[in-house]
């Protein structure tokens, strides 16, 4: 059995800034109550909840690392990219991100669009009243469609309708790789590659893949995902580590929506230790401290 280590973290984590159920508040408290260490917000496309998570973790003694997770064009999977240990987040790094917001509300209309195309009449105040104030995403959608009683949960929301290829699917925004990675830096910040298979690449070519992305300047590997089997987590932290790239790993918490996941464990049910914060910009005095304690 393995020994759950002293200090668990987390640099994977939404809130209701993107497609999160809990906080920013609320997601700083839950990691504190469980024990946590250190907590990374990645919210999807924004940072407007890193300010009110960062006062909290003061509050909770927590360290806290401000982060943000970017779509990037690619097909045919899903391309992420982390931002981890953000200082000093510039101008054109926000305006970018406020282009990903104009380029979701886009999206969200042509969701409820198609929807009344096909003889659902559906209304985007009643999604904006299900978002409960949170960002509006697909599983509002699903959820209104389980409301409709047209499926009859969010998965079959999801795989009849609202996933990759099926009729209410939309694309969503996204920045160019080069770009992303140059914000990312600029702002202060490590450009990490987010759940590496979910680009759907072969094994076969994944490790090349990740050595050209790592030349491109992307310098962190997620490797521990709890989506990956553990053999697969292994062999890709392997991988990062010949590379030279920093090795993280993340819980990709969204709170009740996604009950599978938990604070502070990843793959396998393994608890994230400390180790893995180590090369993450702010992050280097407390990981000294941890070093000598």
């Amino acid at each position: 059995m393995e020994k759950t280590p002293n200090f668990i973290v987390d640099l994977h984590t939404h809130s209701t800034c993107s497609d999160g159920t809990l906080s920013p508040e609320k997601l700083v408290d839950e990691a504190a109550d469980k024990g946590l260490k250190a907590l990374a917000l990645t919210d999807h496309d924004t940072i407007s909840g890193i300010e009110r998570a960062a006062l909290q973790a003061q509050t909770r003694k927590l360290l806290f690392i401000p982060g943000v997770e970017i779509e990037i064009a690619w097909e045919p999977g899903e391309f992420h990219l982390l931002g981890l240990g953000l200082q000093n987040p510039t101008d054109e790094f926000r305006d970018a991100l406020e282009e990903l917001a104009r380029f979701r509300e886009q999206r969200n209309r042509e969701i409820v669009d198609r929807m009344n195309e096909m003889g659902i009449e559906a209304d985007y105040e009643e999604i904006k009243e299900l978002s409960e104030g949170a960002v509006i995403g697909r599983p509002h959608f699903a959820s209104f469609l389980v409301n409709r009683k047209i499926v009859k949960n969010k998965q079959q929301a999801f795989d009849s309708y609202l996933a990759k290829g099926r009729p209410f699917y939309s694309p969503k925004g996204s920045l160019e790789l080069t770009r992303a990675i140059r914000l990312i830096k600029a702002s202060g910040a490590i450009p990490i590659l987010a759940h590496p298979l979910s680009l759907y690449v072969s094994w076969g070519k994944l490790p090349e893949l990740i050595r050209d992305f790592h030349g491109q300047g992307i310098a962190g590997l997620e490797a521990w995902h709890p989506l990956a089997r553990v053999a697969e987590c292994e062999r890709l932290e392997e991988l990062g580590k010949s590379l030279g790239m920093v090795v993280t790993a993340g819980s990709d918490y969204h709170g009740a929506s996604r009950q599978e996941r938990h604070l502070g464990y990843t793959a396998g049910k393994k608890p994230i230790d400390a180790s893995y914060v180590r090369g993450i910009p702010g992050t280097e005095q407390w990981v000294d401290r941890l070093s000598t304690s």
